[in-house]
């Protein structure tokens, strides 16, 4: 694996590799990042391209044993860089703004990214995957600092984002109101509401509900966060059974498919339009219904003034029964054609 920075000595790192001159960027390295997203783009998948991540500065057992080996270890480097200022053995100053000469390396880093990806339409930029919550002052300035390099000097803009914090210091939510608070064009928030039972996005920040921050996540809560105005994203766990991940993998993929038939940028949660709470809706056109217990839904269907098109889901193997017409003008009660929790959609008839 290329390093970001070239190894050029005097002298041995930490690792017994040579020291780092992080006044030079090791090109292979930027090269093996752009071929692997030109990869992605060329498959149709987009790409939250993480800055860096606090396992880089971290020094904790077993397993994140990283700082030793990072270029911005004093030991590591032949520029006099000290990641460390305050000697406690771990690297999260890298993510603070109490030393210009870090704050000069982050920034040239970050343009160089830039520079790199600027013309593919299939990356998102993330800051620090999961940094500690004092981190919020470094990330925000990092997200204006991206966003005013491209908005100037580049043809494209990419979306900036700022993820859940490693730790949630003083506040139950994860200090999701960091993350809300934030400069960034989407966030991916941590912990609870969003593990089970995810809050109706409010249309303030575009949100990333990424079971990485969060656990848990299930076919069940796919569906439960796309209704409620979410983009669900799903890392395997090892606490499913591989049957589980399967079927969330496939509800997955089945929100992507209706989401390409649907009018998905006219539509917004409106849970108040479904008995059963989950409903992306662009009254009087089109609804999205989950009901999580399946049985039978009752709609809000008085801003459609003509008959709407109605097929059932299944929320798993996604097939797809159609069941004629509905009439707008009111409260119109629907019933599942089949067992276990479904998915409605509702389209204005042709």
């Amino acid at each position: 694996m290329p390093t970001i920075y070239a190894r050029t000595g005097p002298g041995k790192a930490l690792d017994g590799g040579l020291k780092y001159d992080v006044s030079k960027f090791n090109q292979a390295f930027f090269d093996q990042l752009r071929a692997r997203c030109l990869a992605a783009q060329e498959r149709g998948i987009y790409l939250q391209v993480m800055l860096d991540s606090s396992e880089t500065a971290r020094t904790e057992p077993p397993g994140n044993l990283n700082w030793p080996s990072h270029p911005y270890n004093a030991a590591n480097n032949i520029n006099g860089i000290d990641g460390d200022p305050n000697g406690d053995h771990s690297g999260y100053e890298i993510f603070s703004l109490q030393s210009a000469p870090l704050m000069a390396l982050n920034e040239n880093y970050a343009r160089k990214v830039v520079d790199t990806l600027n013309d593919l339409d299939n990356v998102l930029f993330e800051i620090v995957n999961e940094a500690d919550h004092d981190s919020k002052d470094f990330q925000y300035h990092m997200i204006q600092y991206i966003r005013t390099y491209e908005a100037t000097h580049k043809p494209k803009q990419h979306p900036v984002g700022m993820t859940s914090y490693r730790d949630p210091g003083n506040e139950p939510g994860g200090a999701n109101s960091d993350l809300f608070g934030s400069p960034a064009d989407y966030i991916a928030p941590g912990l609870e509401p969003y593990r089970d039972n995810p809050p109706t996005a409010d249309r303030q920040k575009v949100i990333i509900l990424d079971t990485d921050h969060i656990g848990g996540g299930d076919a069940n809560w796919v569906w439960k966060a796309f209704t409620r105005g979410m983009n669900p994203v799903y890392m395997d766990t090892w606490e499913a059974s591989e049957a589980k991940l399967e079927a969330t993998r496939k509800a997955l993929g089945h929100v992507v498919t209706l989401a390409k038939k649907m009018n998905l940028s006219a539509m917004t949660p409106g849970d108040d339009l479904a008995s059963s709470r989950y409903c992306l809706a662009n009254p009087g056109q089109e609804y999205l219904i989950y009901l999580p217990e399946g049985g039978t839904v009752k709609v809000d269907l008085a801003a459609a003034s003509g008959p709407l098109e109605l097929e059932w889901v299944h929320p798993v193997d996604g097939t797809g029964r159609p069941a004629g017409t509905v009439a707008g003008g009111g409260w119109r009660v629907m019933k599942v054609p089949f067992a276990g929790d479904a998915v409605l959609h509702l389209r204005k008839a042709k």
